[in-house]
């Protein structure tokens, strides 16, 4: 219940934490209450500040970490999607590819596009048939869903990602796993790229150059 709601932000950065306050809301005891942010905690998800908790703030410097171990990742996946693959694997893959390609890029929300993409990529994550890759995809995707706005913002990008993802399904069909690794890795170095440009230019607006 409260990951849900750091995630979706219905709890946003450095909102506080309160025990009674959530047990009240969810209508639980404090026990649960309190189990559940130490886990989210250890997560990463909340931190504490003094004697209170809190949701934990966006920081720069960990996004570039997060970009860092998820390009691993998803490299690793579809390397082993490429070898491990099944008929159904590349039809549901393949069915999320052209759901992108039929998305109305004008008319969808920076959130409908963003759960396309996310989509694409879950379903080359299950193709590996890794439990442990889909385990540590889906406990880092957790915070790449939190941090504001989306790299997919403009239609030259989104072009770009359905161009790649066109590539990377060739590739994984092709059982050709170094091919697949190459490109997945690529593309999780350039969406990094435009993700630093995004932050660098909403410093720029917050804080702009006097003179």
């Amino acid at each position: 219940m409260i990951r849900n709601a750091i995630i979706s932000q219905e709890l946003p950065p450095r909102a506080q934490l309160v025990e009674s306050a959530l047990a009240k809301k969810y209508n639980v005891s404090r026990t649960p209450i309190r189990e559940a942010l130490r886990r989210l905690e250890t997560e990463g998800l909340v931190e504490r500040y003094g004697s209170r908790m809190q949701v934990r703030e966006y920081r720069p410097e960990e996004m570039l970490d997060l970009y860092e171990v998820r390009t691993f990742l998803e490299e690793a996946a579809a390397k082993t999607a490429a070898l491990r693959h099944t008929d159904m694997d590349l039809m549901l893959i393949d069915r999320a590819h052209q759901a992108m390609v039929t998305l109305d890029f004008d008319a969808a929300t920076p959130a409908e596009l963003a759960a396309a993409n996310r989509t694409f990529h879950e379903r080359i994550w299950a193709a590996s048939h890794s439990a442990a890759l889909l385990d540590l995809l889906d406990r880092i995707l957790v915070h790449f869903i939190r941090y504001p706005g989306t790299t997919l913002s403009t239609k030259e990008r989104w072009d770009r990602v359905l161009k790649e993802h066109e590539e990377l399904l060739v590739a994984i069909r092709a059982r050709n796993a170094e091919e697949a690794g190459r490109i997945a890795s690529a593309h999780m170095d350039e969406a990094k790229n435009i993700r630093i440009q995004m932050y660098i230019d909403a410093q720029e607006i917050s804080h702009p150059r006097l003179g």
